[in-house]
């Protein structure tokens, strides 16, 4: 898993640049399914669970099941014909959003999806 926020300076030492990235390849661990909000804007979710790496004594979690969001046309396509199981690729941010459950504020944080690739179907049983 790779998210990492960073920043440049310049040679004046003035302008800073941001940014937000995020690769990921794991295994699909729920299916995509569409969710339309109260907003009438609908979304592709899914969970994909990628094995941690580093230093393995630090915690007994062994993977992290991240919850995903694609917005994008494109990539939606592909994912809608993804299944519980598939090894994939996505890029894109981390993005905390912002809504209302059950009268309460709530928030999320996800990763919206920009960009999507089957590495390998799951096997058929």
């Amino acid at each position: 898993m790779s998210a990492r926020t960073k920043e440049k300076v310049s040679a004046a030492g003035g302008a800073v640049e941001h940014v937000n990235e995020v690769r990921l390849v794991g295994r699909v661990s729920l299916a995509p399914h569409e969710r339309v909000l109260p907003s009438g804007d609908a979304v592709w979710v899914f969970r994909l669970a990628v094995t941690r790496t580093g230093d393995p004594g630090r915690s007994k979690q062994t993977v992290d099941a991240l919850e995903c969001a694609v917005w994008a046309a494109r990539p939606r396509r592909s994912v809608a014909g993804w299944r519980v199981g598939d090894v994939v690729e996505v890029t894109g941010c981390l993005r905390r959003r912002f809504f209302r459950a059950g009268g309460a504020a709530a928030s999320r944080t996800e990763v919206e999806v920009r960009a999507v690739r089957l590495i390998r179907r799951a096997a058929t049983g």
